[in-house]
């Protein structure tokens, strides 16, 4: 349901769910909408983005007024997070830029990131998954790659990934390959940046460019 209709319904006994982890209430001076890609609310327990406003927050960014005219509607600020409000709880479902959307469905990169480290043979906190689109179909593929622990097969590994996805989401990963050491680039926060993995990936597959070495 959350994938598919973008609602976060609490869950039932002996039904198939997923754990989110809630950000906690308001602080008393920011405020904070929902809203669907036409700027409207939504109910509550729908995914929209978060548009806030704050007493302490940014008016503009320095010397770029087309940037501001992007991240700034009537006095709010768009932040580019998707979520939801629970009970008074805000919810952050994933960054707006980073979501693959596969056959109508909305897949959060990060759930397919927690099933891949789960994997035996990969190495912890070193998977990294993202859309590349497939104009054939008019819609995107999901590519997962990984870093695995020494002495794993990465055949194994790979296979393990693939049948992981299938099973514990609403999509399958098209493309799943295991990287060498180090190969994955991170941010200079320490977190993997997706986008900079997704340029080397795509770079990697074009005519001429440089392929992935084998791990």
């Amino acid at each position: 349901v959350l994938s598919r209709e973008g609602r976060a319904i609490p869950a039932a006994e002996g039904v198939p769910s997923m754990q989110m982890l809630s950000s906690g209430r308001l602080l008393p001076n920011a405020r904070l909408r929902v809203v669907d890609p036409e700027l409207r609310d939504v109910p509550e327990r729908t995914i929209g983005e978060f548009l806030i406003q704050s007493d302490c927050m940014l008016t503009e960014y320095f010397r770029r007024p087309d940037v501001t005219a992007q991240a700034m509607r009537d006095g709010w600020y768009v932040t580019g997070d998707f979520g939801y409000v629970a009970d008074g709880e805000v919810y952050v479902t994933g960054r707006k830029k980073d979501l693959i959307i596969v056959g109508g469905n909305n897949i959060y990169p990060q759930d397919l990131e927690f099933i891949a480290d789960s994997v035996p043979g990969v190495h912890p906190g070193r998977s990294v998954a993202f859309g590349i689109e497939n104009d054939t179909l008019g819609t995107e593929d999901v590519v997962v790659l990984v870093e695995a622990e020494p002495g794993h097969d990465p055949k194994v590994v790979s296979e393990g990934i693939r049948q992981a996805i299938a099973k514990q989401s609403d999509c399958v990963a098209r493309f799943v390959q295991v990287v060498p050491p180090m190969w994955l680039s991170k941010t200079s926060s320490g977190k993997i940046s997706r986008s900079r993995c997704k340029e080397l990936y795509t770079e990697s597959i074009r005519p001429g460019g440089t392929p992935i070495p084998p791990p």
